[in-house]
């Protein structure tokens, strides 16, 4: 089995591509890079079995309809701009579950830079044949930081030229934590350089664990705006990284 990662970015110049190849008891890091265009992408998409996309899978709803309904001026008094009302334009329902689990906001894919690489996203996903945004059994939307501190691991300021000690300390946590993990001398270089590499790596972990059923999943009422708005597929437990490469 082979699961990919993809930390996409606006600039393919920026975006990581992680591929892990899959055994009995181990896992073999085949692609780690920096750099990839939308047909590399989907090139590797093609040989996995998995993929996990670090990038808003579409907009919340209640920004949809906000953007509809300011195509003209409004006749009637103006919507009370509280915060409550902000948050659900800024906010998708599965933004607000991974705040709730982790307490970690993602970036708003309305109203933060992200915005352009969510519509990269959507072009990425109708080569891949996506119809359920909210997980298809194949692709996933992923979000590092949350699976990081799910399983135990640093999930803060290991970003850029600020975050290279506790980037570096993070790769070494999560070596000592996946022992079953095989990858080079070149490959741990790269991750302790670069925040895109790392976050790659994750978004490939964090897509086998959701093929094995061991990340969050709507429950019934949840499922049809997920289908529509995305759906962060977040590990279950502490532990489950510890599964990703049992045995059988």
């Amino acid at each position: 089995m082979r699961t990919l990662g993809i930390d996409l970015a606006s600039d393919p110049d920026r975006t990581g591509l992680c591929t892990l190849e899959w055994g009995s008891g181990r896992a073999e890091v085949v692609a780690l890079r920096v750099g990839a265009d939308d047909d590399a992408l989907i090139e590797e998409h093609g040989r996995a079995a998995a993929t996990g996309i670090d990038c808003p899978f579409a907009w919340p709803a209640g920004f949809l309809a906000f953007l509809c309904g300011t195509t003209r001026l409004p006749t009637g008094p103006p919507p009370e701009w509280s915060g409550a009302y902000r948050d659900s334009l800024r906010y998708r329902s599965t933004d607000v579950k991974v705040h709730e689990l982790t307490r970690h906001w993602p970036l708003s894919v309305s109203s933060d830079l992200v915005a352009v690489a969510a519509m990269r996203c959507q072009g990425l996903l109708v080569r891949m044949g996506v119809r359920d945004r909210s997980g298809d059994g194949r692709v996933f939307e992923v979000y590092p930081a949350a699976a990081l501190k799910r399983w135990g691991l640093p999930s803060r300021k290991y970003k850029g030229q600020s975050g290279q000690a506790v980037r570096e300390d993070l790769v070494a946590q999560l070596v000592a934590r996946a022992p079953w993990l095989e990858l080079d001398a070149g490959h741990l270089d790269l991750l302790k350089t670069s925040d895109d590499a790392l976050d790659a790596l994750v978004a490939s972990l964090n897509a086998r664990a959701a093929a094995l059923g061991l990340t969050l999943r709507p429950d019934d009422d949840e499922r049809r705006e997920a289908a529509r708005e995305g759906w962060i597929a977040i590990p279950l437990e502490r532990d489950s990284l510890d599964r990703l490469a049992a045995k059988g």
